[in-house]
């Protein structure tokens, strides 16, 4: 079957109302077979999903886009208040340490607590997001990327399959589709569905051609949400009413076949589901286009090399754009 189709036929069983539905389908899964798994291109065995794209080939092609070497921050710094989700925390802390009783010499070092890889710019790794399935036999079984069941991965100091460290490094094609900017708007407003028109009228203004998206090309999407990050309450007081992206964007954006997408907000359950689990294709979150957009920089070389944790369910990093 066409790896397109089936991705849509999978995408059925998920919801698009920003949550993933925990009731269990209908019986029919078995460890080998089920609604998204075994992946439609990369096979059963696959941990790397989309950043398979990532050959030496597309790597060459990636570099041709540099023209100038400028080079633009993607992602946000990492520091005390920036804005956390729930209950999730980051703190560091510098730790000074003892002069040296001959040479005199001094240093620091820090300690640093937090969940690593799911706070301020973050790439989200396949074992981060998954469904309550039940399988055929009655059981009812966490399922993730490729069908890998949460009891196959599980670990007390990590994730014995889908760790981020697996993920090949990323140098591409990277394309920024600013809807805010095409909307003439600073934010997008609250509880905004971007649209096929939305995403088709922004690259239109930008001059770019979707029929010149390629695969493994990086697509990133600007819904203004980057300039609250100096304003954490009005961000997390309006994140349930943040700009989601509406079924058909998330149809064309795996049609697309992307290495990864990324937003200035954190993407839906639909979103996460559909694109992470279903599709293996990676999400980053809470990305800074800031300027980017400045300059008119639609169009770039994308590198981001996720930390290798080994057994993590997603990575800090410090994205970057070079034209």
């Amino acid at each position: 079957m066409n790896f397109c189709r089936k991705a849509a036929i999978a995408s059925i069983a998920i919801c698009v109302c920003g949550t993933i539905p925990l009731t269990p389908p209908a019986l029919g899964q078995t460890r080998d077979e089920g609604p998204w798994w075994p992946h439609a291109v990369w096979g059963p065995e696959d941990q790397v999903g989309a950043s398979n794209w990532i050959t030496p080939e597309k790597i060459l092609e990636a570099i041709s886009l540099v023209k100038t070497g400028k080079v633009y921050e993607m992602g946000h710094i990492y520091e005390r208040g920036m804005p956390l989700l729930g209950s999730r925390s980051f703190a560091m802390f510098l730790v000074p340490g003892t002069p040296g009783a001959d040479s005199g010499l001094v240093f620091n070092e820090e300690f640093l607590s937090a969940e690593i890889g799911q706070v301020g710019t973050q790439f989200d790794g396949f074992g981060h997001i998954g469904k309550r399935v039940q399988m055929e036999d009655g059981t009812v079984a966490d399922v993730f990327y490729n069908g890998v069941t949460f009891d196959d991965m599980r670990s007390r100091n990590g994730l014995l399959q889908l760790g981020v460290e697996k993920i090949k490094p990323y140098f591409t094609r990277g394309i920024l589709i600013d809807v805010a900017g095409y909307k003439k708007l600073e934010i997008l407003p609250n509880d905004y569905e971007v649209t096929m028109s939305d995403v088709r009228g922004a690259m239109a203004v930008q001059g770019l051609d979707e029929n010149q998206i390629d695969p493994g090309d990086a697509l990133f999407f600007n819904f203004g949400w980057g300039s609250l990050w100096d304003e954490p309450e009005r961000m997390l007081n309006n994140w349930g009413r943040r700009p989601l992206v509406a079924q058909d964007v998330l149809d064309w954006i795996i049609g697309r076949s992307p290495s990864v997408v990324g937003w200035d907000t954190g993407a839906s359950g639909a979103g996460h589901a559909q694109l992470i689990m279903m599709n293996g294709i990676p999400n980053m979150e809470f990305m800074n286009y800031r300027e980017l957009i400045d300059d008119g920089a639609f169009e770039f070389m994308f590198v981001f090399t996720p930390l290798r944790l080994k057994g993590a369910t997603g990575s800090p990093g410090r994205p970057l754009a070079i034209r």
